[in-house]
């Protein structure tokens, strides 16, 4: 499972954080929510991918809550295992690669959140509409509704003058 979706998983924290720091903690943090709730994962309810793109939206969810403390000067970061120089040069390219997917989070930025999070699992993080849906908990023909009017604004947005 951890080799199947590490690399999506850290395209995922990779859109959202400019540290490669942060993408390698997040996307462990991740793994280590996922391996101690193994025993939660249900085949029946969807797929492991599904399941863990769940957790890292829920383990972001987190971190920006700390990152919001952390600017009170709340939390401080003393935790940080340091990264050898090609953890940082693989992280950093990561981080590059996902230069497109920054963009489009930030064209996103005004539709509805079930839509943007939508693309974003479907288009960017791949993942079928039936996967993304479990991630969501909401039905597969919910999903594809909410794909095609998040894809129908920014069409109309693209082709305003």
């Amino acid at each position: 499972m951890y080799r199947a979706n590490v690399a999506g998983v850290a395209a995922f924290f990779a859109r959202r954080c400019g540290e490669p720091q942060d993408v390698a903690d997040l996307t462990s943090e991740t793994f280590v929510q996922a391996i101690g709730s193994l025993g939660s994962f249900d085949p029946r309810r969807g797929t492991a991918r599904a399941w863990l793109f769940g957790i890292a939206r829920h383990v972001y969810a987190q971190y920006a809550e700390r990152l919001a403390l952390a600017r009170s000067g709340v939390v401080a970061l003393a935790s940080r295992r340091p990264l050898d120089d090609a953890e940082v040069d693989e992280l950093a390219a990561r981080i590059d690669a996902q230069g497109f997917g920054r963009e489009l989070l930030t064209r996103l930025e005004d539709l509805p959140e079930l839509e943007r999070v939508a693309l974003e699992l479907v288009d960017l993080a791949d993942l079928t509409t039936r996967e993304a849906a479990s991630v969501l908990g909401i039905a597969p023909g919910a999903l594809r509704v909410r794909l095609f009017r998040a894809r129908r604004r920014l069409r109309t947005e693209k082709e305003k003058p």
